[in-house]
């Protein structure tokens, strides 16, 4: 069992290491048709927009059918999304790829659900903690050799994500065995997902609303940056495909060391609320200063960090506060909401801050990220402080809220 989680944890960094390999060059590969802002933006919302609507599909197909032949179906789509990549000379062909690219690259529902199958409850989470670091490495390493292959040509680090996405599948058809015997497979049709009903019934709820509205905020600051960072060192310092890719590694470096050490260790000096609005207040700093700072681009990375620590802090504290007051009976529900709210934030940022960057400047979308972040952490603060004075008055007036309650 070892080594079928080992082969599934491999797809998943197959995933991670062509996103790595291929994000950080996306815009200089845009650039050979379009140097517009909006059009990077485009098609990172087009692969957002894919993954948002396939994901759903493909955990409900693996119920049905299996889930060998579907992460066999990512993996072949991956490698061929990659070879559209090293191939378009169209931005049309290109933005097939990415299509195809953003399709492919929702596994990761049925990896989980492969690992669940061949699990024990008290294997599990070790199990689901090898998919994490498979993400992770997967960003680092591929941000690394992207900007190692990059000097050789665009076309070179897409051809090596589809070789290994190719390999890892011809492997995979081979060695890995499916999960899910027929017996425990479901028999009526998939049906298309609602996107829309799990956000609405989140929102719905005035204990998370605060924190679910600030999570929204929080992602369409980060996803715009992530799609819009490369421009904004192209048009400012001149960096190309090489520093984009090291900036890449660093933020990835800096974010698994915040969760990796730093979370746990002051997490208990600080709690969930004080993490949420320390990381809060740090990403907003950091983007206030890309616009309002005399920069020189070695101050990027000292600004990287202090994003990427501020969301490793932040995402991680903010969701345990909603879990913390969805109530044991809707934790599923609401945090699902939550995740199809951060789909939508990661299909609106990159849109919003490539108009941005064209309409108003290349440094602007930062401030607006600034602006969108102090929200976060304005809705994050008063959330906690009135959940605090509500505490408070269940202590001094438990008489008037038991009345109230009946």
């Amino acid at each position: 069992m070892t080594r079928y989680r080992l082969i599934v944890a491999g797809s998943v960094l197959v995933d991670m290491l062509g996103y790595g390999l291929i994000w950080p060059l996306l815009p200089f590969m845009v650039r050979t048709w379009s140097d517009e802002a909006l059009v990077v933006g485009l098609f990172s919302s087009l692969y957002a927009t894919m993954q948002l609507l396939v994901a759903p599909l493909m955990g409900g197909l693996s119920d049905r059918i299996g889930r060998r032949p579907v992460i066999l179906l990512c993996l072949f789509g991956s490698a061929v999304a990659y070879f559209g990549l090293a191939l378009a000379d169209s931005l049309w062909f290109l933005a097939v790829a990415i299509a195809i690219g953003g399709a492919a690259g929702s596994s990761m529902p049925v990896a989980q659900a492969y690992i669940a199958d061949v699990t024990t409850p008290a294997e599990r989470a070790r199990g689901l903690g090898l998919l994490g670091a498979a993400f992770g490495l997967g960003l680092i390493g591929g941000s690394a050799l992207g900007g190692v292959l990059s000097q050789y040509g665009l076309a070179m680090p897409p051809l090596l994500a589809a070789a290994i996405a190719l390999l890892n599948a011809l492997y995979a058809t081979i060695a890995l065995p499916e999960s899910l015997p027929p017996a425990r497979r479901r028999l009526h049709p998939v049906q298309p997902p609602n996107l829309l009903a799990p956000a609405l019934n989140a929102l719905q709820l005035p204990a998370v609303r605060p924190l679910l509205i600030a999570v929204v905020l929080l992602n369409i600051a980060f996803a715009g940056l992530q799609s819009n960072i490369a421009l904004f060192t192209l048009t400012q310092f001149g960096w190309g495909p090489q520093q984009n890719a090291a900036l890449f590694v660093f933020v990835g470096v800096c974010a698994a060391l915040t969760q990796g050490l730093l979370l746990g260790r002051i997490q208990p000096h600080l709690g969930e609320a004080g993490l949420a609005s320390g990381g809060l207040g740090i990403m907003t700093i950091a983007f206030a200063a890309v616009k309002l700072a005399q920069l020189s681009d070695w101050m990027l990375f000292p600004l990287a960090a202090m994003v990427a620590t501020g969301m490793g802090l932040a995402v991680p504290a903010i969701t345990s506060l909603v879990s913390l007051r969805a109530g044991d009976s809707r934790q599923g529900a609401v945090l699902g909401g939550m995740q199809a709210l951060v789909s939508f934030a990661l299909v609106i940022g990159p849109l919003s801050f490539g108009l941005i960057f064209d309409t108003l400047g290349p440094d602007m979308p930062y401030l607006a990220g600034s602006a969108l972040l102090a929200g976060a952490w304005l809705l994050t603060t008063l959330a906690v402080a009135r959940s605090s004075l509500s505490g408070a008055h269940r202590l001094f007036h438990p008489v008037e809220d038991s009345e109230a309650q009946l």
